[in-house]
């Protein structure tokens, strides 16, 4: 399904994103050497229930998973890259944590994700890592305008990570998002210009580089949920939501 958005969707579609993107700011904020993944979830929920808001999450069971998520955010440490499961880990001087949120605000779904380092502990191939997953996003969403295709936000994307040195892996990437999550038109990492759906203004995209540092084979965890890198590099991840408008694209989810 894909699905256009009308002013008044996308004045709540607004409203959404500043949310999810609030909400990440506030978790970066309060996430330092000996928080659990297990209180930045708790953190979370409480934050959804005041906001009055609904968990994308918690019941989400898709074919990729293992059974209802039951947490509300996606909490990946290290050569975790995608749908870390939170769990009782107290994190450490160091460690490259990515937290992935979405949720539904007066009916409209955002998504967004960020990839930081924890404490003082910095490593340059983890900044530098971090940095190419954002310069791709800017030239994705860059590439979002108006009569433009899917095909050309990817071929943007996909350049700058080649580019800076990453295998690309093309099983999961941006999507369409709406009253529901993980809508169509699929938007992969890397692709060619010119091809798939041509972009309308009301479409609400998630747009999310993501790269392994060595790798692009991805291996299931135990708890049924988390994807790691398969040789157990680090890895990144960021993630905007973005509306397609008449004047350009712009961020939902800054």
């Amino acid at each position: 399904m894909i699905e256009i958005l009308g002013p008044a969707e996308l004045r709540r579609a607004h409203a959404s994103g500043a949310f999810v993107g609030d909400t990440l700011r506030r978790l970066r904020e309060r996430t330092v050497v000996g928080t659990n993944l297990l209180e930045i979830d708790g953190w979370a929920a409480s934050m959804i229930a005041e906001a009055g808001a609904v968990s994308c999450y918690v019941d989400y069971a898709p074919s990729f998973g293992s059974g209802p998520f039951r947490h509300v955010i996606c909490t990946s440490v290290n050569d975790a890259v995608l749908h870390g499961l939170p769990h009782d880990y107290a994190l450490r001087n160091g460690d490259l944590l990515t937290l992935d949120f979405a949720a539904s605000l007066d009916g409209i779904v955002t998504d967004a994700a960020i990839s930081f380092i924890v404490g003082d502990r910095a490593d340059d191939e983890d900044a530098r890592m971090i940095d190419a997953t954002r310069r791709a996003l800017a030239a994705g969403i860059a590439a979002a305008v108006p009569g433009a295709r899917t095909g050309d936000i990817s071929h943007a994307i996909g350049s700058v990570l080649a580019g800076s040195g990453y295998p690309i892996n093309t099983e999961f990437g941006g999507h369409g998002v709406g009253s529901t999550m993980h809508q169509d038109p699929h938007i992969s990492n890397t692709g060619r210009a010119g091809r798939g759906f041509v972009l309308r203004p009301g479409l609400l995209l998630a747009l999310e580089p993501w790269v392994m540092a060595d790798t692009a084979e991805l291996v299931t965890d135990s708890d049924g949920w988390t994807l790691r890198s398969a040789t157990g590099a680090r890895t990144a991840h960021t993630e905007h939501t973005i509306a397609i408008t008449a004047d350009g694209p712009v961020i939902l989810t800054e």
